[in-house]
């Protein structure tokens, strides 16, 4: 199994953000992780990715546990936040070997996998140009490069296509789809149409708890379209 996430609690003072989230992913799966504002989603992909401690429960990424063995685990997910920070006076090669060299890569195998993964995010003839002149979504490519540098088999990401044009959008949720051919994805939106084009599961999240785990088909058929089955399943009011 590529992930095994087991009974997450984490609180925020008196507020119960994340209270018993568990779930398993495996290689050829794209979770839509769904939700309103404040129900949970980021700090569950926080304490995934190893940024954030749970209070109680577990992650494991092959069998590593990620709290014991931080280091060992991150080294097999790729986590792209919502908007990611860049150093946007570099261009995307300069940033993607920064990157590579701040995880420990020699000289030639940076080299090789900034190649690699300018390739897989199809960043083409920008990443000789500055990042502050390239558009939204070709710097949401930099930091999905950055994210796949070191080839891990788990990318976490928060809102992808977040702020991008239809064209824009289209083009990451062609590359999501094929990416999750070779690995396990999990991708937090508010956008449904965007689960329905390229999640194989989806899990919703309300008030720090899964409310639903199904294929995007099965919750259509339950609930007539995806837009009534969140509406369903979230009636809880909004969080800040």
């Amino acid at each position: 199994m590529l992930l095994q996430v087991d009974g997450l609690r984490k609180s925020f003072g008196r507020r119960r953000a994340v209270d018993g989230v568990g779930f398993s992913l495996d290689v050829g799966e794209i979770v839509g992780f769904l939700g309103p504002n404040g129900a949970g989603k980021t700090t569950t992909m926080r304490m995934i990715a190893g940024y954030l401690e749970p209070d109680e429960g577990a992650v494991k990424i092959f069998n590593i546990d990620v709290a014991q063995e931080r280091r060992r685990a991150q080294e097999r997910l790729g986590y792209l936040p919502e908007g990611a920070p860049l150093y946007c006076e570099m261009t995307p090669w300069t940033y993607l070997r920064f990157i590579a060299e701040a995880r420990g890569m020699k000289l030639e195998a940076a080299r090789h996998a900034v190649r690699r993964a300018a390739q897989d995010a199809r960043l083409g003839d920008s990443i000789q140009r500055p990042i502050e002149t390239l558009s939204k979504g070709y710097r949401r490519r930099v930091g999905l490069a950055a994210a796949l540098l070191h080839d891990p088999m788990l990318l976490i990401l928060d809102e992808p296509t977040d702020g991008l044009d239809p064209n824009q959008r289209h083009a990451v949720r062609d590359l999501i789809k094929r990416l999750g051919e070779e690995r396990g994805l999990i991708i937090s939106t508010h956008s449904l149409e965007e689960v329905e084009a390229v999640c194989t599961r989806a899990i919703v999240i309300d008030q720090g708890r899964i409310v639903a785990d199904d294929t995007p088909a099965a919750l259509k058929q339950k609930h007539g379209n995806l837009e009534d089955a969140f509406a369903a399943l979230t009636r809880g009011e909004e969080r800040a």
